[in-house]
């Protein structure tokens, strides 16, 4: 569930502090507090609706890419949309027609003049989409591709974009309406010039009636949050448009989006963003935020004075300019190693471990974290290279969050190049299900040199078996290995064993059978004469995988109750011997129960220097 913080106190100047855990609330309310005071600017007034609205209205919202809200002031209370609106009616223009028309009809560069400047471009197009000229076009190429419909489009999608159904103020669409006729100046002098080819009323209509749409500062926080979000809403999860009409809006949002005042902006702020004279603002920190502030005295460019003052102050404050920005490209590589280091959770005979352990390095993994980007996948492109080329490669996402175009293509090449060095990649723990990772699980579909698996560790076990089999090791489940190779039984004499052996009985076990329960009483031990176990936790998670040679509830001899489950992989065949009988027997054979034990505490050993490994490896990363 998506969380809101909002600040329990009145919108005053004499409040105190939130009293709130959350330290962006905490500085957001003080931000509220200290401008909350300034009086300075004007309410709009050229249209006479708008000169209406309560001068005292202050509202700070800020909604992060997870959804997450932090809130204070009046940030429910209703204004209409204006020139904010420009923004997301570009994006859309985008989505539904393509660059090739918008692109066509206007342009993308600063116009240094009023938003409402009755000028076009020496191409006798407007200069960009954040201007009346540039707006009024975007509507036009809507009304266009969607007549009658063209309004209800936008409308439906600035609420895709604000996870809300957003109205009309019919009351300011006629005031609009009413006084316009500098915007229908415009509209004329853009069908002159064949950028509008309709109706210009019709098309002034629906421009009238965008501006006009109903918003609170969480609805345009929430709108920001989803440019921020290459196009997905946070809140409810939708793709309202692709991802690179976003980046072409914000790109023109940066240049050209606080009205004369955007190069200031751009200086002092240093994030994309968005104004309107009803008093909106409108920030997007990509990948991270939206913020949304609403008071609506105007400065002398038609932005909101106090909103002005919290971007600023917000962004000097948490050094949020986007040109500032600073990583370490290298700790997106979490490890980096081979089966020296760590091998799956796959319990191996005695032949098949001395294969393994004489060609360690004929597996290599390198597990990534992070959200990657073109400099962190070039930086991993560099490391694939690096060194002598493994029988295989595996590269783990199971810490990532996301993966660029940009990058997934560098990777993409950077897998080829190993394939044709014959080198087999495998890819794992790429989510299904995650937007980020959208391009990288097509590029993969598409390629024939990248094989995939869910977990880790069943890439690394896969691998391991193709080594064994690579170097004359024979993986067999149906292979059965007498007890007297089992390690539990080390160094008995041929009648010990036969002793130990007359115990207990040999027990089937169909494929699928859960032999072992966590939490029961541990009663057995079950020596593998055939096939193949895994060994649980009770939420799932694999602890070993054992074939025939293993033993496995060997614990019983050391704890009363069972902590793991065991299940069949394959139909098996066990020697079980009850423990009852065995601690009877043992009695009466000091020597054998000595034996025994001595060897648990090998097996034991093993399984601590293993564990041991991952440690040490983890904690060197």
């Amino acid at each position: 569930m998506n969380k809101i913080e909002r600040s329990p106190l009145p919108s005053t100047v004499a409040q105190q502090p939130a009293d709130t855990s959350s330290p962006l609330l905490r500085f957001l309310d003080e931000l509220h507090r200290n401008y909350a005071g300034e009086t300075g600017g004007a309410l709009a007034d050229y249209i006479p609706e708008l000169s209406k609205a309560n001068p005292d209205h202050f509202g700070i919202s800020l909604v992060s890419i997870d959804g997450h809200t932090y809130e204070v002031g009046d940030t429910q209370v209703p204004f209409t949309i204006q020139s904010i609106s420009k923004a997301f009616v570009f994006a859309l223009a985008l989505d539904l027609v393509g660059p090739e028309v918008v692109e066509g009809k206007i342009g993308v560069e600063p116009s240094g003049e009023a938003f409402n400047a009755i000028r076009l471009n020496a191409q006798n197009r407007p200069f960009n989409a954040m201007v009346n000229a540039g707006a009024i076009a975007c509507s036009g190429i809507i009304h266009e591709a969607k007549g009658e419909e063209a309004f209800e489009t936008i409308r439906q999608a600035m609420s895709r974009f604000a996870g809300r159904d957003l109205d009309v103020d019919e009351a300011v669409f006629q005031s609009e309406r009413a006084t316009g006729d500098r915007n229908r100046a415009i509209g004329y002098l853009l069908k002159s010039s064949s950028v509008i080819g309709t109706d210009v009323s019709a098309v002034l209509d629906v421009y009238f009636r965008q501006c006009s749409i109903l918003v609170n500062a969480h609805d345009i926080a929430v709108m920001g949050a989803t440019l921020g979000n290459r196009g997905v809403n946070p809140i409810t999860g939708e793709q309202v448009v692709a991802p690179y009409a976003v980046a072409r809006a914000l790109s023109v949002m940066t240049s050209s989006g606080m009205y004369d005042y955007a190069g200031e902006w751009i200086y002092r702020v240093g994030l994309p963003a968005k104004s309107g004279v009803g008093g909106g603002i409108v920030a997007t920190f990509p990948s991270q935020f939206g913020l949304g502030t609403f008071s609506p005295l105007l400065d002398s460019h038609g932005n909101s004075t106090r909103g002005i003052k919290v971007c600023e102050t917000l962004s000097d404050h948490f050094n949020l300019h986007m040109l500032n920005r600073t990583s370490n490209i290298q700790s997106c590589l979490f490890a980096d190693y081979d089966l020296s280091k760590s091998s799956s959770r796959r319990s191996r005979r005695p032949d098949e471990a001395e294969i393994l352990a004489e060609r360690s390095d004929k597996v290599r993994v390198l597990e990534l974290f992070g959200a990657l980007a073109f400099t962190e996948v070039d930086y991993v492109t560099r490391k694939l290279a690096e060194g002598p080329a493994p029988h295989f490669m595996i590269v783990d996402f199971r810490r990532t969050s996301g993966i660029t175009g940009a990058a997934t293509k560098l990777m993409m090449d950077a897998f080829k190049t190993l394939s044709g060095r014959g080198v087999t990649v495998i890819v794992t723990a790429v989510d299904r299900k995650a937007a980020a990772f959208a391009e990288f699980r097509a590029a993969m579909k598409d390629s024939t040199f990248v094989r995939s698996f869910p977990l880790l560790d069943e890439a690394i076990e896969w691998s391991e078996d193709q080594i064994v089999y690579r170097y004359g090791g024979a993986v067999d489940f149906s292979q059965t290995v007498p007890l007297g190779e089992q390690a539990l039984l080390k160094e008995l004499t041929p009648e010990e064993l036969s002793l130990v052996s007359a115990l207990g009985e040999t027990r089937n076990f169909d494929n699928g059978a859960h032999i072992i329960a966590a939490g029961e009483t541990s009663d057995s031990l079950y020596f593998l004469l055939r096939g193949l176990v895994s060994v649980k936790l009770p939420t799932g998670v694999r602890l070993a995988t054992l074939t025939s040679g293993m033993v496995f509830g060997e614990l019983a001899l050391l704890e009363p109750r069972r902590s793991a489950d065991v299940f069949a992989d394959t139909p098996i065949v066990c020697h079980v011997i009850p423990l009852a009988a065995l601690h009877q027997f043992c009695g009466g054979n000091p020597k054998i129960e000595t034996k025994i034990m001595l060897n648990l505490s090998r097996l034991l050993s093993a399984r601590l220097i293993r564990a041991n490994k991952k440690v040490d490896l983890l904690s060197a990363n």
